[in-house]
């Protein structure tokens, strides 16, 4: 089988560094990012072939990131190396993707395995969670992220950026648009959250993978 050209995205350098080391035989590895944004506009440029990412990352959290990803690289293979266990993790993950779905704490072990899967057309989850992703999607009426999807992917990424602790003007001059249509959507989103402060956002933030507690 030919090396897949891999991306890795994480906002922790001795992950990205222990991940390199683990696929270096086996892929030929086209470069790294530690941020959401950074992740989408590398991936235009080098064309990976598979991405190995994180959820919890800065400025455009993992999903969302897939999610775009996903529109502008159709091809690429997608998977998800993460602390998070939460079976509505895994779910939004593969609605956003993801072919492959694992946890830091056994990477070691299974990364080179879910490549080599997730290269050969199939799907990989950890057998860490596999069991308790079968139950959850047996479920009748199981739920995803509470709201989440709710909120249009401008008023993720606003979310998201109000709770790494950007004011208006920033995420204006972020995202290129008016502090105005910031305040506008952070608003909505109080609104469609029912939520009252900006503490609160912040912590639904954390709550729902968007942005990791310091």
């Amino acid at each position: 089988m030919k090396k897949p050209r891999v991306l890795l995205a994480d906002d922790h350098t001795f992950v990205l560094e222990g991940f390199k080391k683990l696929l270096e035989e086996q892929c030929e590895l086209v470069g790294s990012v530690e941020d959401g944004r950074a992740l989408l506009k590398a991936a235009v440029e080098l064309q990976p072939s598979l991405i190995v990412l994180d959820i919890s990352m800065p400025l455009l959290n993992g999903i969302e990131a897939a999610k775009k990803l996903k529109k502008q690289l159709p091809g690429v293979k997608l998977i998800f190396v993460t602390m998070h266990a939460d079976t509505a993790y895994v779910n939004e993950a593969f609605k956003a993707g993801a072919s492959g779905y694992l946890l830091k704490r056994s990477a070691a072990t299974e990364l080179m395995q879910a490549v080599q899967s997730v290269m050969s057309d199939n799907f990989y989850v950890t057998p860490l969670i596999a069991k308790d992703v079968v139950t959850f999607f047996l479920t009748p009426g199981h739920a995803s992220l509470p709201t989440i999807d709710d909120l249009t992917m401008r008023q993720r990424e606003i979310l998201q950026l109000v709770a790494e602790g950007l004011s208006a003007k920033e995420i204006a001059d972020q995202l290129h648009v008016s502090h105005r249509t910031v305040e506008f959507h952070k608003a909505k989103v109080m609104e469609q959250l029912n939520l009252h402060t900006t503490a609160e956002l912040v912590k639904y933030a954390i709550a729902h993978g968007l942005v990791t507690a310091s």
